[in-house]
Parts: structure tokens; C-alpha cells; sequence
């Protein structure tokens, strides 16, 4: 009998990997599932964006290895994306690294910094990968609250008590996800004073500033931000991109040089073609996500309807690619509730108890659906 290794003994795998498998065999039973659960953008990305993909399959370079490090022009544009929307000035040749996506980033950070029982900081409510990722390098996840009362912002009591000899990095997500609270900057100089003064990474996680939001933030705009922190940023959802599977990280460049010990392990370089597109995307001006942003502004609109019709309740003054709602306090369990309403109405919807324990009565519905479906999901419900 072969055994499997260690490290997947205490990981599951992906929900929404699962969770969609269930969906599928409900599919093929004939049911019509609305699938408001997943951040996957329906929308297409810019014309100049997919011309240039075009242009860029027939190079005599489109199909060689590429740098591990992407093309300069990359680098460049990302730089002049920085300094354009954040006001932030970075060297594109050693404080930035492209990603294939950023979800691969935050398995190379922790690579290049976690050994077996260091611990990472993770917040409560929060993406689920930082924790997965965690595990499977055998170091071990310590939950940070976010208050609910406090615009989900970190309690700052419980951090200030937490032993931090052997925490050896920090995940934040501003603006979050799942809640859709927004970047505060005292809490960005907050974070950067107290890992500092603990010489603990502090890690930003921020695919979602530009979406229904007039202020975008980076972390790296902020004091002191260059000596401990880096970013991570994407083009799947401010760009449609995310099938391409562009991130990139930025900061710290010591942090950033050690990444791409590990990244240059991993893979052979990001195809031609898609460096061609992003570079375009990344050109786009602020009409684009103004564009973006009217689409999304009517269908939050209307998931709003759908919410009440659930009898949850949910801040309007929020950004980002969804809508995070609570549940009735009758209701304790909010995956029994999605199940209910998924084999009920055919509407599947994600429950908050997979963003950690401040989640389990929350449920998130996803903005990447046609205002038609969303109609269709409340006449639904009103039957």
C-alpha cells in the first residue's frame, strides 16, 4: 500500500471544488441552478485586451520559454498601474514579480518563508486558501477575529495578547473578502507599526480594490510599508482576466527576491500572448472600471432585492465583488441554510461558515451573474 504524504492529512479539498461537483449532478438531473456563490467574472475583458493576446500567438517568441521574472514591459506596466491608481513608486526590476494568478502567490510566499511549526496569522472571516496553503507546509494557522461592530476590522485587543515568538508572517485582505469592508488606512499604519516592531511579514491580499470602490488603496503607499510588507494583486477581477491567470506581487524587494527562489522552481514562465494582454489591461484608463463598475452597481441592486427576500441583513456601505449578508438568528447553520435554498430553488449561494467561525451566520452571493438570473432567482423564491 502506497501512503499518501503527511501533509494532506489535514486539508480538505477546495470547497467550491467540491461543492460544484454537487451542483454538477444536480445540473444533470434537469435542474436550472443559478450559481451565485463564485466570484468568477461573466463580463469579457477589453478589446485592446484581447487584440493584443491576438497579436501577441503570432511572435516569434510566443512560443519559447519566457522569464520566470515576465517580459520588462510587464514589470513596466505594472509599475506605471502602481503609480498611476495607488500613487505608488516601485522598481519593476526588483519589486515586482508576476504571478500566474495570485492564488499561486500565496503558496510561494509561504513557501519561501514557512518552515514546519512557524505560525501564520489568519484573519476571521477570511479566504480559505491562506489556511490550506498553512497546513500543507506543515506550519500552523492562529485566527485573528475581525469585529463586525468595527467595519470588520481587526481586534486589535486579541492581537496586542497574542504570543508572537513564533508567528512568522500575517495575512490581511483589504478590501476584504468576504465581508466587502472597506481599506481604512490607520489600520494599514497600525498593522505595519505592530509587525515591525515584531518583524512579523505582513502580507496584503488586494484583488478587489477597484470593484465598486471610488478609493483605491495599496498597503505599499503607506510609512514604513517597504520594510516588512508585500502585496499581492490580480487582473481576474478588475479585468475579467480570470481565466488567464494573472497576479503579481509587489514590495519588499529582499522579500520579493526570495519569492522568486521559489517561483523559479515552479513553473517556466507566463505564455507571450497573455504578458501582451495584461500589459494592455494594465494601460486601460479609469473609464474602464467606471464602465465596470455602473454593471455591477445595478446587479448589487438587485441581489440586495433577493437578500431581503431571504430575510437576511447586509451593509450597503461595502465594495468589492459581493454581497455578504446575515442570516435570521433562528438559523444556526449557514450551510445547512445554502443547501436548503440550493435543493429548494435551485439557487446556490455560499455559506459564510467556510470563511472561518465569524461566517457561520453569513451567506455571500456573487455579483458575476446576468441581471436576468438574479430576477429569475427572486421569482423563484416569491412562488
Amino acid at each position: 500500500m502506497i501512503l499518501r504524504a503527511d501533509r494532506i492529512n489535514n486539508i480538505e479539498e477546495y470547497y467550491f471544488s467540491k461543492k460544484l461537483k454537487e451542483v454538477v449532478s444536480l445540473e444533470k438531473e434537469g435542474r436550472l441552478i443559478i450559481n451565485m456563490a463564485v466570484g468568477n467574472p461573466d463580463l469579457s475583458p477589453d478589446k485592446t485586451v484581447i487584440d493584443a493576446l491576438r497579436k501577441g500567438l503570432s511572435h516569434s517568441k510566443a512560443n519559447m520559454y519566457q522569464s520566470y521574472q515576465g517580459l520588462p514591459e510587464l514589470r513596466k506596466a505594472i509599475a506605471d498601474f502602481y503609480k498611476y491608481h495607488y500613487n505608488v513608486e516601485l522598481d519593476y526590476n526588483r519589486q515586482i514579480l508576476p504571478l500566474m494568478g495570485s492564488k499561486e502567490g500565496i503558496m510561494h510566499i509561504s513557501m519561501a518563508f514557512l518552515n514546519k511549526g512557524d505560525k501564520v496569522l489568519i484573519p476571521n472571516p477570511g479566504y480559505p486558501t491562506y489556511t490550506s496553503v498553512t497546513k500543507i507546509l506543515e506550519a500552523e494557522p492562529i485566527y485573528y477575529d475581525l469585529v463586525e461592530n468595527d467595519n470588520w476590522q481587526p481586534d486589535w485587543r486579541l492581537l496586542d495578547s497574542i504570543d508572537t515568538k513564533r508567528i512568522k508572517m500575517m495575512w490581511i485582505n483589504y478590501p476584504n473578502m468576504p465581508t466587502g469592508a472597506k481599506t481604512v488606512l490607520d489600520t494599514f499604519d497600525r498593522l505595519i507599526d505592530w509587525a515591525k516592531s515584531r518583524k512579523i511579514i505582513l502580507v496584503n491580499d488586494n484583488p478587489y480594490s477597484f470593484i465598486l470602490n471610488d478609493n483605491p488603496e495599496s498597503i505599499l503607499s503607506r510609512k514604513g510599508a517597504f520594510e516588512v510588507c508585500l502585496e499581492l494583486n490580480s487582473l481576474s477581477k478588475t479585468f475579467n482576466m480570470a481565466g488567464w491567470r494573472v497576479g503579481m506581487l509587489s514590495g519588499n524587494q529582499n522579500f520579493i527576491k526570495d519569492v522568486l527562489k521559489i517561483k523559479s522552481n515552479m513553473d517556466s514562465g507566463m505564455f507571450y500572448g497573455i504578458q501582451k494582454g495584461a500589459i494592455a489591461a494594465l494601460n486601460l484608463k479609469k473609464n474602464w472600471f467606471k464602465s465596470l463598475n455602473e454593471v455591477y452597481l445595478k446587479r448589487r441592486e438587485i441581489v440586495y432585492e433577493l437578500a431581503l427576500k431571504l430575510n437576511t441583513q447586509f451593509d450597503r456601505n461595502t465594495v468589492g465583488l459581493f454581497v455578504w449578508a446575515k442570516l435570521p438568528k433562528t438559523i444556526k447553520s449557514s450551510e445547512k441554510f445554502i443547501d436548503e435554498v440550493l435543493y429548494n430553488y435551485n439557487i446556490f449561494i455560499a455559506p459564510g461558515s467556510i470563511f472561518g467561525s465569524q461566517g457561520s451566520r453569513f451567506i455571500r452571493f456573487s455579483l458575476c451573474i446576468d441581471e436576468k438570473l438574479i430576477k429569475t432567482a427572486i421569482k423563484r423564491l416569491t412562488k
